[in-house]
């Protein structure tokens, strides 16, 4: 197999800000694996707090691409032979295999994995700011999306805030993200309050390692985001904690993703499938497992100015995934 990596910057249409940075731009990793006259695409969202970079991932990817040998569908095998880092750079690659096996087999990636096309509807993310301007954002979207995801941890008292101006305009329902940005005494006094404004789950309120307490006193679910990374992990955030957050560019790809899921299954805790700001080459990958998860947020590239790899349709909510083979995206400049 022939293996390529570039970087791509993707322009988001308005600032993204949450607890610990904002962004304009977000840089990502794209792979093309050619074989057999086919060629699979992937992309990584490289996640800068773990220590990775897209140029960290293009290094991997250039670096390890022997690794893959000369069957595509070897998938146990290239997986033991790349090295368990850059979980981004294998992300990406997992993806890009996936797209070819499917191109090969004439059928799309989520047949091929025997799951179901649809998965629950996306959550849309309301960045964090102050509480009159989360609540304009939530109504310019009302009617469009069937849940929101609000962004806290502002660390200025005004959390609830946000969370009231925002239910004061929508009756959706609401989940709340805070980035690890609240003390363990700043989570206990806020979830019960979050409780009586409706919100259903809290995701990540206070930093990874910490605020075990939370789950027997918490009355809404805590679903555990930067704690969670690969299927080694599920076993004690499951042990403090109700729910993972289930990212392909945490876990290396769809293969670890769909082995976290079933793990959180059998151990009695929800699964959410979350995002990075992606292409619709990077949410369509996520798409095709949305069917094993209890919550969905695949927002990524409905937050771009332009898609540069449309072919997810959005559909009543949710972010459907094709049924053309493969991962069923083609880039923008060659549709």
């Amino acid at each position: 197999m022939d293996v390529s990596a570039r970087i791509a910057t993707l322009e988001l249409a308005e600032t993204f800000v949450i607890a610990r940075e904002s962004a304009d731009t977000a840089d990502v990793v794209q792979v093309e694996i050619r074989h057999d006259g086919h060629t699979g695409y992937g992309e990584g969202a490289p996640i800068e707090r773990y220590g990775e970079s897209a140029e960290s991932a293009v290094a991997y990817v250039e670096e390890h691409a022997d690794a893959l040998g000369d069957d595509p569908w070897a998938l146990d095998g290239i997986e033991a032979r790349l090295p368990r880092e850059q979980f981004a750079a294998r992300s990406a690659l997992d993806a890009a295999l996936h797209d070819l096996q499917g191109k090969l087999a004439g059928v799309p990636a989520w047949r091929l994995l025997g799951l179901r096309r649809s998965g629950p509807p996306t959550s849309w993310t309301i960045w964090l700011g102050d509480p009159d301007d989360m609540a304009r954002r939530a109504e310019k979207v009302r009617g469009r999306f069937l849940r929101l995801k609000l962004k806290l941890g502002a660390r200025d008292g005004l959390d609830v805030e946000r969370v009231r101006a925002v239910r004061s305009v929508t009756d959706v329902p609401l989940q709340v993200d805070v980035n690890e940005y609240w003390t363990l005494d700043q989570a206990l006094d806020a979830l019960p309050q979050l409780a009586e404004l409706g919100v259903e789950y809290c995701e990540q309120p206070v930093p990874a390692g910490s605020g075990s307490e939370l789950k027997g006193k918490s009355p809404i679910p805590i679903y555990l985001d930067e704690d969670c990374h690969t299927l080694a992990d599920v076993f004690s955030c499951a042990e403090r904690a109700d729910g993972i957050n289930v990212k392909l560019a945490k876990s290396g790809g769809i293969r670890e993703a769909v082995r976290m899921a079933h793990a959180a299954r059998a151990l009695g805790i929800g699964v959410m499938l979350g995002c990075m700001i992606e292409s619709g080459l990077g949410i369509s990958a996520a798409a095709q497992i949305a069917s094993l998860c209890d919550h969905v947020d695949l927002d990524g590239n409905l937050l771009l100015a332009h898609d540069p790899w449309p072919g997810v349709a959005f559909v009543d909510g949710v972010q459907l995934p094709s049924e053309s083979p493969g991962l069923g995206v083609a880039a923008a400049a060659r549709a």
